[in-house]
């Protein structure tokens, strides 16, 4: 961490992280256009999407301070806490995920990995995929599908609201966000803060 300009510059999210998302971002993305007319793009990038899940998953716990879940998972209060100072214009500001994004981030994992379970669900009774000739072929094809395209939608709405959330975020805290998860880089508002205040921990 280095001071320059009265700011502090800090190295928040490393290589992979920033690869995971932007990744996940392109693949989601590509499924969701080619879901009718190009089967086999949508049923790859299904496949991959799900390998991006297992990676983030395992970094979550093994990864750099910021990557992991123990250090932007929080209980219900910190988020309502949080939510409530945005409201107010007076957002309690984190280096890494704030306690609303850190639930986004759960969120969109959980409803990615569903849609991909699901997907895979009905690859299998076609006797295709890795779940081929398990137990989710007894279940039923239109129950599935629905299921899919459900999880897929919420998906979707969840990536809006976290592109809403970025922009209010980066907007409060006057920091680009966008550019934070490119560069891997995002500078502190105030240089005489330690690391331990700015991440919010005094507000355990």
């Amino acid at each position: 961490m280095t001071t320059h300009k009265s700011q502090q510059t800090i190295n928040v999210w490393d290589p992979l992280v920033r690869v995971f998302h932007w990744s996940l971002a392109l693949f989601f993305t590509v499924a969701y256009l080619t879901e009718d007319d190009f089967e086999t793009v949508h049923i790859y990038m299904g496949y991959a999407i799900s390998v991006l899940i297992a990676f983030r998953l395992l970094w979550g716990f093994v990864g750099p301070q910021y990557a992991r879940f123990g250090n932007f998972v929080t209980g219900k209060a910190r988020v309502v806490r949080y939510l409530k100072s945005l409201l107010s214009g007076r957002a309690e500001h984190y280096i890494g995920h704030n306690p609303a994004g850190g639930l986004m981030v759960v969120a969109l994992l959980l409803m990615l990995a569903l849609t991909c379970f699901f997907g895979m669900t009905l690859l299998a009774m076609d006797n295709a995929g890795p779940l081929a000739g398990t137990f989710v072929t007894a279940l039923n094809d239109d129950w599935v599908k629905e299921l899919h395209e459900f999880c897929a939608n919420t998906t979707l709405m969840l990536v809006f609201i976290h592109i809403a959330g970025v922009i209010v975020s980066s907007f409060l805290h006057r920091e680009n966000l966008v550019k934070a998860m490119v560069s891997g880089v995002k500078k502190a508002p105030n240089p005489q803060s330690s690391v331990e205040t700015l991440t919010g921990e005094e507000h355990v």
